[in-house]
């Protein structure tokens, strides 16, 4: 998990030019969702983490976007219902 606040605008780009950023996160709300996903753009700079995987998103006890990941939300929703 890499905080937004704690990764240059350089590499940030670079990261996710190369596919190692593949997904972001609001920490606040523990979110994850794809980096074009529009509820994704109107987060804080300061609540927003990126993740490589979905896998470690989860592991980090964040859940699907309801919006842009619909079927994996979904999923979710229901293992934990």
């Amino acid at each position: 998990m890499i905080m937004h606040n704690n990764i240059s605008k350089t590499d940030l780009k670079t990261k996710i030019k190369t596919k190692q950023i593949r997904f972001a996160g609001n920490n606040n709300l523990k979110i994850y969702g794809k980096l074009n996903c529009k509820s994704g753009k109107r987060m804080k700079q300061e609540n927003r983490v990126f993740f490589s995987t979905v896998k470690e998103a989860l592991k980090n006890n964040f859940r699907p976007c309801g919006h842009c990941m619909k079927e994996d939300y979904k999923k979710w929703k229901n293992e934990i219902v």
